[in-house]
């Protein structure tokens, strides 16, 4: 069964053609990073605009990257939530254009379902159930997976995700955005335990996230607390190392303490990753040792898959379709 994806649930245009929920024929990302920039983060209506003005072209270049013809699709699958409701009804119109000219089914996938699913295309087996994380620049989730298809919430962000905290941070220190990369990058030359950095695990056994205070620590750390010093580019290149090193320290250690805690809570037989956070190296290495400590196995998608793309929607959608989980036309994007 052959599925065309479509995401555009934020900032990058995706248009993938996924082979059986595991073949990845094509996967074309279109990535609005330079867009942004000068921004310091997503501008919706810019976002909105690219994916209108790219969406038809890279529909057209995945088939040709497929070798696959239109008429040749047996399915279109699109993320219709969560996301900013401009670009979530760019991509669910296109998957609703082509599904009515093909006359073929259309399946409705949860943004966040699809991250998780991202392991699945790479790995043969995963035992359910699972712990899974989907960390990323709006969203901080975690959710107890029952199966590829079936994940009920646990926790989640109170404030701001994970990844929005380090484009913040990345700002306060003036290394640019999108701030995760160079974060990752910097710190490895920092000393993770220069700046005592605060830890929000919010209350006993609670499986909420929460960033800002961090954020505002960093900023204070940064600045002062009247916030009358200038930004960081005039201090030592060590000192802003510390600094990122010392913050994304502090957010990871709530990511695997958390991880962990639900792992227990939970009994489960593996946890999995997913999402453009769950690139950093760090967390990578972090979860990797204390997965090994408590005897379950950690499954992480290879670096192309932890940002969004359509390659994990189209296979997620094989599976739901496979359970008779098909959308009417009706269906609506929702944030």
């Amino acid at each position: 069964m052959v599925i065309l994806g479509i995401e555009t649930s934020c900032d990058e245009t995706s248009v993938a053609v996924v082979k059986n929920g595991r073949e990845i024929l094509s996967n074309i990302i279109l990535s609005q990073d330079t867009l942004h920039r000068r921004f310091g983060g997503v501008v919706p209506e810019i976002a909105c605009r690219a994916h209108l003005e790219s969406i038809t072209s890279i529909i057209d270049g995945a088939l040709g990257d497929a070798k696959v013809k239109l008429g040749e699709i047996d399915a279109v699958a699109v993320v219709n939530t969560p996301g900013l409701i401009g670009a979530l009804l760019i991509g669910v119109t296109a998957a609703k254009t082509l599904c009515v000219a093909l006359n073929v089914p259309l399946i409705a996938v949860n943004h966040l379902h699809a991250h998780i699913y991202a392991n699945s295309l790479e790995i043969d087996k995963i035992d359910y159930p699972t712990i899974s994380l989907v960390v990323s620049g709006g969203h901080t989730t975690i959710f107890l997976s029952e199966s590829e298809t079936k994940h009920i919430p646990l926790g989640a962000t109170i404030d701001d995700a994970a990844g929005e905290a380090f484009d913040k941070v990345s700002k306060i220190l003036g290394l640019g955005y999108p701030g995760g990369p160079v974060i990752d990058r910097i710190a490895r030359r920092g000393n993770p335990e220069a700046v005592m950095f605060p830890r929000s695990y919010l209350g006993k056994d609670s499986l909420d996230f929460s960033f800002s205070g961090l954020k505002t620590a960093v900023l204070y750390h940064c600045r002062g607390q009247d916030l009358k010093t200038t930004g960081l580019r005039k201090l030592p290149e060590r000192e802003v190392a510390d600094v990122a090193a010392s913050f994304q320290e502090a957010v990871i250690d709530v990511l695997v303490d958390k991880l962990i805690l639900a792992s227990r809570m939970y009994n489960v037989r593996g946890i999995q990753l997913g999402g453009g956070v769950a690139a950093n190296s760090r967390l990578r290495f972090k979860l990797e040792d204390k997965s090994k400590e408590i005897g379950i196995p950690l499954y992480c998608p290879s670096l192309r898959l932890c940002t969004d793309n359509a390659a994990m929607v189209a296979g997620l959608a094989y599976k739901m379709y496979l359970e008779g989980n098909v959308s009417g036309l009706d269906v609506e994007a929702v944030t």
